[in-house]
């Protein structure tokens, strides 16, 4: 095995071990050993990050050289790692519009009193609802600020997971070496 084919192994591995770790986040729902803040909207789809997983299958690695490029093809995904402010467009408010109606749609009535019926059900439509329609109303420029959730970053795990590939690598190198010095 000659030192280029040696490095490369090296950096390729480095790479892969790097993916499964950041990948492992949307698992833990943090970034290695620091939990991602908790959302303020109440929603029955699960988890922010990873309600349709695209933002998770959007991750991807590239070398470059002796570099790995992180990088991801959704367009939100760096103000969810970095965090930031976002501006209120009239396009986001006809999206919080059609998710209030959606959601406000789902409420199951009693025919004798016209209410909404009291079920568990009823009660958190309602309140996503109500969460949609405060968005829907707020006034276009307002500025929400989102919390950083961070997948990708420098970390004291990552350098732990590069120091565990190196000396993986270094080990069998040595063994190598020393089946070929013995008679």
């Amino acid at each position: 095995m000659d030192l280029q084919t040696f490095h490369q192994n090296i950096i390729k591995d480095v790479k892969t071990e790097l993916m499964d770790e950041f990948d492992r986040n949307f698992e833990r729902k943090a970034f290695f050993d620091k939990a991602w803040p908790k959302n303020s909207l109440i929603n029955r789809k699960g988890s922010m990050m990873a309600r349709t997983n695209n933002l998770r299958r959007g991750y991807q690695a590239k070398i470059h050289g002796e570099k790995i490029a992180f990088t991801n093809s959704m367009p939100y995904a760096s103000i969810q790692n970095e965090g930031g402010e976002i501006t209120v467009t009239a396009k986001m408010k006809r999206y919080f519009w059609a998710m209030y109606y959606q959601a406000a749609g789902g409420i199951v009535f009693n025919i004798k009193t016209k209410a909404a019926a009291k079920t568990k059900k009823n009660r958190a439509l309602s309140i996503e609802a109500e969460q949609f329609k405060a968005l829907a109303l707020m006034p276009i420029g307002k500025k929400i600020k989102i919390p950083s959730r961070r997948v990708i970053g420098p970390h004291p795990m990552v350098k732990e997971v590069i120091s565990g590939v190196v000396n993986n690598h270094l080990t069998e190198l040595n063994n190598i070496i020393l089946n070929n010095l013995r008679p």
